[in-house]
């Protein structure tokens, strides 16, 4: 009986280092040792070794020991540690994630929820009549695009899986990169965001030497390399506020007043989806007039100009500048 609570704590250190044993890189014992530390989880170095040497006796855990320090991993096919009782409804949604989540993970941190995802696959393709509708109501939902569905342009494996290494490590990249004329160039970069827009993948980044950023889209880059080199994050950068700024509508973040005459038919979604949150509506005879702070951007007049004969009287006033003032 005395023994008990150094057994359990043993079963504790083990669940927690499965939990932390990656697939598709290896760890080390003095890695994962660290990790136990961080947690206020005390265990010699040796502990941890041999722990970890019986549980890739055990499990479906590669051991590198080719060179000292031995390293581990989830072999390619292992499911990891399976979740019990993983219900219709979770299964449900890991799967969806995982079509959501395919482009925006780095592919190593995807290949860690493998088991998760396998397990929620073959819990929706089981055989009871829950599961039948389970899986059915896969064809059931979808997310449409709000514009011209575009195929998705290729892009090197190889390439995506380095840069989103390279931006979940925070290391520099060196970039072989074509611009929308065909023109290549050679550049090293600071990676900062990985942002989706439709079909299009653009990486976020600062280039060596200067403190502005710059989105280049992933199927233009031609060879990535990681540099294994870190650098620290700039603090006065945000991806949200990036995003806000219409940075990728191909604007510079300057706020406007826009104001807009529209035909009711074409324009009564905007009592639904408001363009700002101090969006205000004036019924005319037969049309709104819309006035809202928004983004200036190339995005904006392009989505006005959709409107063609429907709108009219569109009138912007800048006013960042006044409220700095």
């Amino acid at each position: 009986m005395t023994k008990r609570p150094d057994i359990m704590q043993t079963v504790i250190i083990a669940l927690e280092m499965i939990r932390r044993i990656p697939k598709g890189r290896f760890v080390t014992a003095a890695e994962l040792h660290a990790q136990l530390d961080g947690m206020k989880i005390e265990r010699d170095i040796r502990s941890v070794q041999r722990l970890l040497q019986t549980l890739s006796e055990h499990f479906d855990i590669e051991r590198d020991d080719s060179s000292k320090p031995y390293r581990y991993r989830w072999k390619e096919n292992a499911k990891g540690l399976s979740v019990p009782g993983l219900s219709a409804q979770e299964s449900l949604l890991l799967t969806l994630a995982e079509s959501q989540m395919a482009t925006l993970l780095p592919v190593r941190l995807m290949k860690s929820m493998d088991g998760f995802f396998t397990q929620a696959r073959e819990r929706l393709s089981g055989a009871s009549p829950s599961s039948q509708n389970d899986q059915a109501w896969l064809q059931k939902v979808r997310v449409v695009s709000t514009s011209q569905p575009l195929l998705p342009p290729k892009i090197d494996p190889e390439v995506f899986s380095t840069v989103s290494d390279a931006l979940y490590l925070d290391h520099w990249l060196d970039l072989e990169y074509r611009n929308a004329a065909g023109k290549s160039q050679t550049c090293r970069v600071m990676p900062l965001g990985l942002a989706q827009q439709g079909t299009r993948l653009y990486l976020v980044c600062r280039f060596e030497g200067y403190d502005n950023e710059r989105s280049l889209a992933l199927n233009r880059i031609i060879r990535s390399a990681d540099t294994s080199l870190g650098f620290e994050r700039p603090a006065d950068f945000d991806l949200k506020k990036y995003d806000d700024d219409g940075r990728f509508g191909y604007g510079n973040g300057e706020l406007i007043e826009l104001r807009f005459q529209i035909e009711k038919e074409s324009g009564y979604h905007l009592l639904e989806s408001a363009l700002s949150e101090d969006q205000k509506v004036v019924e005319l005879d037969g049309e709104f007039e819309i006035t809202a702070t928004v983004v200036d951007s190339s995005m904006l007049d392009w989505w006005l100009r959709g409107f063609g004969d429907a709108i009219s009287s569109i009138n912007k006033r800048r006013i960042k500048h006044e409220q700095q003032d």
